[in-house]
């Protein structure tokens, strides 16, 4: 199983950044994974919503159907979702008040059956490049 995590602050504030998080449309603009939905999204995230959509990881797209396990606003959003190969993966994001703005932390969890030795390590190493990105962009739309 990887595991990895980050944080940024951004000169936002926690509302501006929870409405942006709870909002599937914007992940195309700052979600470096996104590639795209497949079928209707909500307009926000709630608990028990689904949502499928396509993810890019080292160049290999995988369908991801998720589940919102936990949306306690403006503080928290868990997601979880498996795709194809076994692959299980979950996103949190933690959202709190900071000097100048907002401190947004992101973590990801995976595993998988093909998630293993010396892939599951370059995985687990893009994987953080692909959050640092996110919290780069979610930052710059924001800011």
């Amino acid at each position: 199983m990887g595991q990895l995590s980050a944080s940024r602050e951004i000169a936002a504030s926690p509302k501006d950044v929870w409405a942006a998080v709870v909002n599937p449309s914007s992940y195309e603009k700052w979600l470096s994974l996104h590639q795209k939905w497949k079928g209707d999204i909500p307009a926000e995230f709630t608990p028990g919503a689904k949502v499928t959509e396509v993810i890019s990881m080292m160049g290999m797209p995988n369908t991801i159907t998720w589940n919102v396990d936990k949306c306690d606003a403006p503080n928290s959003l868990v997601i979880s979702g498996e795709g194809m190969a076994g692959v299980k993966i979950e996103l949190g994001f933690t959202i709190s008040a900071a000097h100048a703005g907002t401190l947004f932390e992101m973590s990801c969890s995976f595993e998988g059956q093909m998630i293993v030795g010396a892939l599951g390590k370059a995985i687990e190493k893009q994987g953080a490049v692909e959050v640092d990105s996110s919290l780069v962009k979610l930052a710059e739309l924001l800011g």
